[in-house]
């Protein structure tokens, strides 16, 4: 991982699309998974010969993917899949995914951006997966924001809501980024590293970093350990933002819609479920179906988590910024609030594809929505609204 974080990506770009072509795609039916509803003739027709294969992070943002499967709801839906692929670092899913070992993935909203501007990897975003549930974890030493100056912050990735986020709540305090160069307390700066989320933990505990944003449960990790404490919650930041979006290869879209529109109705089933069985949650992502190796009282605890127990770092109490959320229509004006941002994020990379598409071009570039839509409609649930983005830290 190293090794790749600290070349452009368009270096990684080129060296994705020379790796090779995609091999053909594909589900085929099977039984359903007890409880499962039976899915329709058209969709069971819609099989492509293979299982559906899916790409993850052992974090909390793969939470839909992984219900749908562990549930059957994506054979409910006439799409079987085979058992998810652990994967440990963004770039390693990003890898996996563009050269076709996987067809689906979770996937950063802001690394999606730069995988379709800058290298044009022919993909769409078809749903958010979730919102929240990310934090800025620190150590115990750490009382206030501007104690970070002088000290080394982790984040999973340059083009992640994390970095984003984080980057707002140091300009705030007046600290500064900087890469690749010791801190200092005097010049108030803050030094970033990629670090991949599995070793995040462990760095803090250690004493190598002063903290570390990403998703959950890591947070929730840390806290049990006695190791750190949440600084902030990211959706205290952002209210209800999406941090990944549920991507799909290019090439299943044209030619197998109804695939598509089988993936979108399990994710917004997934996500119904997950909202109204929270305490179940945890024990089915890591007893039950084995898909995170994080303590299952950890990662429990991430979907139990209430405001009463962080009234010291919920600046936004209403925003209920602390909580797991799922939400699957991609909101245009999230879009368009993200893209400003990165414009004013530092990373260690090419950035020059921000300067050149409009913000409101890019989210037609990035998601495509059509089969969403149906899904929510399909589901009885509200129809989308627009909304105003409220973004404080």
């Amino acid at each position: 991982m190293a090794d790749l974080v600290r070349r452009d990506l368009l270096a990684l770009g080129g060296r994705l699309l020379a790796a090779g072509t995609v091999a053909g795609l594909g589900v085929r039916g099977a039984a359903l998974a007890a409880g499962a509803t039976p899915a329709s003739s058209a969709a069971r027709d819609a099989g492509l010969g293979r299982d559906l294969k899916i790409g993850y992070l052992p974090i909390t943002d793969a939470s839909a993917l992984l219900t749908a499967h562990q549930r059957g709801l994506f054979a409910a839906r006439g799409v079987t899949s085979a058992k998810p692929v652990l994967m440990r670092s963004w770039e390693a899913l990003a890898q996996a995914f563009v050269v076709g070992e996987v067809d689906v993935v979770h996937l950063l909203v802001p690394f999606a951006v730069q995988l379709r501007l800058a290298h044009d990897h022919p993909f769409s975003l078809v749903a958010w997966g979730h919102t929240n549930g990310s934090a800025l974890t620190v150590a115990p030493t750490i009382t206030r924001t501007s104690d970070l100056a002088g000290t080394t912050v982790a984040i999973p990735y340059w083009w992640s809501i994390h970095n984003v986020l984080l980057q707002q709540l140091l300009a705030k305090e007046g600290l500064r980024p900087v890469i690749r160069q010791r801190a200092s307390a005097a010049d108030r700066t803050v030094e970033l590293v990629v670090m991949a989320p599995a070793d995040m933990v462990p760095a803090l505990a250690a004493k190598t970093i002063a903290g570390f944003v990403v998703a959950d449960p890591f947070s929730a990790v840390a806290e049990a350990k006695g190791i750190g404490r949440v600084h902030r919650f990211l959706g205290d930041v952002w209210r209800q933002h999406a941090c990944c979006g549920i991507a799909v290869r290019q090439d299943l879209i044209a030619q197998h819609p109804q695939v598509v529109q089988g993936i979108t109705d399990a994710v917004v089933d997934a996500q119904t479920w997950l909202d109204g069985h929270r305490p179940e949650a945890g024990p089915l992502l890591t007893t039950t179906g084995g898909y995170l190796p994080q303590p299952p009282a950890a990662v429990g605890a991430v979907f139990g988590r209430g405001a009463a127990a962080y009234q010291q770092v919920l600046a936004h109490p209403d925003w209920h910024g602390e909580t797991l959320s799922f939400s699957a229509f991609p909101q245009p004006s999230f879009t368009r609030s993200l893209v400003g941002l990165m414009r004013e994020t530092v990373v260690d990379g090419d950035r020059s594809f921000l300067d050149t598409p409009g913000a409101g071009q890019v989210h037609e570039r990035v998601f495509d929505d059509r089969f969403v839509r149906r899904s929510i409609a399909a589901a009885g649930l509200p129809a989308p609204a627009l909304r105003q983005e409220d973004i404080a830290p």
